[in-house]
């Protein structure tokens, strides 16, 4: 047992240390570059020079946004796949990201954000992915009990639903309207605004949390429900509060960021063929590895083509679906989901 725990262990600081290599990485390049042993110099030290404001308001906000959403985005996918048993499960698929697309969208054609304030960006996220994801709970309820199948199909559906209503808003709205929309879906860890930065660090690293108090319904509704059930689980209410957080997640994700996929589908598989199923290590260390894949492609998405920036939906989209049909050729003899 001791073991198991140390391994546990090993495995997370070699984690954390990856994603710092990535973080000093992240700071150092760019237009700019800037070498390792001047980083300390410029980094949180008082000044005006050039190199000074590069790192603390361009490159440094970004990474720890991107630490942020990749984090989060990764345990929600962590967190679905686990409640469904299905490894194509995440936010993507599953219509939330959509909601929660179509209520930043809404908020930007009505000018929301200048009327109420900054925040109504990531509360219209959070609002459009829980109503949701409340929408396919219930429409998946047959005589009292959660089908789990038919949860994923209604998702999917929903998600087709979602994409029409968005195309429907852009061909109604007006042209500026329509830049922001697409410039935003596009994906970008361009924020400007701090408290919104630290307001997603925040929800993100509770999440974090709160999802612990749910490793053993998470372990237990491995083996089904009916089973999870016999073993004294409240199945029901441990997938609504589940589902509550992923919601919230998306949300704050999407508004933030754009739609960015595959990062809650491939870092939670990668992860588990190193660590195995047991959510007590798998929700770490997906939060950490996808915060530093994410970093990691917004990195790329500013240097490749410098001084133009790509969407970084675009590079999550092409490395995480690459890397992901090389592992899949590699281990196609092994289930992911256990």
């Amino acid at each position: 047992m001791q073991k198991k725990y140390l391994k546990w262990l090993l495995l997370v600081l070699l984690f954390t240390v990856v994603a710092l290599i990535v973080v000093i990485h992240s700071l150092t390049s760019g237009d700019l570059k800037i070498s390792i042993s001047d980083l300390s110099r410029f980094l949180f030290k008082s000044g005006d020079g050039v190199e000074f404001t590069i790192i603390n308001t361009i490159r440094l906000p970004r990474i720890i946004l991107g630490l942020a959403v990749g984090g989060a985005l990764s345990l929600s996918g962590v967190i679905l796949q686990g409640i469904y048993r299905n490894p194509l499960v995440e936010p993507y698929t599953l219509g939330i990201s959509g909601g929660a697309s179509i209520g930043v969208a809404l908020t930007i054609v009505f000018g929301l954000p200048q009327l109420v304030g900054t925040y109504m960006l990531p509360l219209s996220g959070f609002i459009g992915a829980l109503v949701t994801v409340f929408l396919v709970y219930s429409l998946s309820i047959r005589n009292g009990k959660i089908k789990i199948q038919t949860m994923l199909l209604v998702g999917v559906m929903v998600s087709f639903i979602a994409s029409s209503v968005m195309m429907f808003l852009l061909s109604t709205t007006s042209s500026e309207n329509i830049h922001s929309i697409i410039f935003w879906i596009m994906g970008s860890l361009d924020e400007p605004n701090s408290k919104l930065i630290g307001t997603t660090v925040i929800i993100s690293v509770s999440s974090l949390l709160l999802s612990y108090l749910f490793v053993q319904p998470l372990n237990a509704l491995r083996l089904g429900e009916e089973k999870a059930r016999h073993l004294g689980i409240n199945t029901d209410v441990s997938i609504k509060i589940l589902f509550v957080i992923t919601s919230l997640l998306t949300g704050i994700c999407v508004s933030m960021a754009g739609v960015i996929g595959f990062v809650g589908l491939i870092i939670p598989h990668l992860i588990r063929l190193i660590t195995g199923s047991d959510f007590r290590i798998l929700l770490i260390s997906s939060f950490i590895t996808g915060g530093s894949f994410l970093v990691l492609c917004d990195t790329l998405a500013r240097t490749i083509l410098a001084p133009n920036e790509l969407p970084i939906g675009v590079l999550t989209g092409m490395i995480g679906g690459s890397v992901f049909i090389v592992v899949l050729n590699r281990i196609n003899k092994k289930s992911l989901i256990d």
